[in-house]
């Protein structure tokens, strides 16, 4: 199979794109959150991204060898329980700390292939950041939620990983499209089951259509691109940046304050961002070498 390459961007550019895309449909989804709820808003955020990512990139099941169907298979599974997880924990406890929480699976990830002191640095520094931003405060939150956060950010590291392998068997395209089909096979028995989907009007259709582009069609694309070029644990600490994407989106969108240890969180994470993307140009760096 032949590289993509002529539409990939850089690595950083890409995760960033990425960030900013996922923002965009988190807006979107509130407009269909309340009405088909985690299981139905899931199913048709990945079924619709499937149908047209299988529609535009054609990939050609029967070519694929076995090693592919091995690294796209669990790797496509990964991606629809990390979708349906965090949309279960966005039921019960507040955007914040859900995705605070689901950060610690990422997180984990740099932390355990870090080999370098800096490496160690940057992934501490990204988790103080992640740790200032989380409400602890107030009443206590709803344990399954912060259970489905964790099962979410769980996934998410395996996606990372797996995602990884994937696009080195696989050009970036194929496999996002390829693994969003997958990804549609253990939720779809959810939404069925919720019943939300025959709450579906023309308008709640248009929505989910913006949903599964801007929260899965075109991050996860990018981040494929990002990943063929990026180490794991790279990735890891730049994905960091969502819940400052969050936080900032809060502040300029819906009129949230930022407190002076919110602001400090920004930066934290900004600077181990930063950081984590100068010391990934070093040999070291290199897809593969982990």
């Amino acid at each position: 199979m032949k590289s993509d390459s002529r539409f990939s961007l850089p690595a950083v550019p890409s995760v960033l794109f990425a960030i900013l895309s996922v923002q965009g449909g988190a807006a979107l989804a509130k407009g269909l959150f309340p009405v088909l709820g985690p299981a139905g808003t899931t199913t048709l955020r990945i079924g619709i991204s499937a149908l047209v990512l299988l529609a535009v990139m054609r990939p050609r099941f029967s070519q694929l060898q076995p090693a592919q169907w091995r690294a796209v298979v669990p790797y496509g599974l990964a991606l629809g329980l990390m979708n349906f997880f965090f949309y279960c924990a966005l039921a019960r406890i507040p955007l914040g700390l859900a995705v605070t929480l689901e950060f610690v699976g990422p997180l984990s990830l740099a932390l355990a292939g870090a080999r370098r002191w800096y490496e160690v640095a940057w992934a501490l520094l990204a988790g103080l950041g992640i740790a200032l931003l989380a409400p602890w405060g107030g009443q206590g939150p709803d344990m399954l939620g912060m259970g489905f956060a964790l099962a979410a950010g769980g996934c998410w590291a395996v996606y990372i990983v797996l995602g990884q392998r994937t696009a080195a068997v696989l050009p970036g395209t194929q496999a996002v499209a390829i693994g969003m089909a997958v990804a549609a096979l253990p939720v779809l028995p959810f939404g069925i089951a919720s019943g939300s989907l025959q709450l579906l009007t023309p308008h709640l259709l248009l929505l989910a259509s913006l949903l599964a582009l801007f929260s899965s069609i075109l991050p996860f694309t990018l981040e494929m691109q990002a990943l063929r070029k990026l180490p794991a644990r790279t990735f890891s600490i730049l994905m960091s940046l969502e819940p400052v994407a969050a936080a900032l989106s809060g502040w300029g969108l819906l009129g949230e304050q930022l407190t002076l240890t919110q602001w400090l969180a920004v930066g934290c994470i900004g600077a181990a961002s930063a950081g984590s993307t100068f010391t990934a140009r070093r040999p070291a760096a290199a897809v593969g070498g982990e």
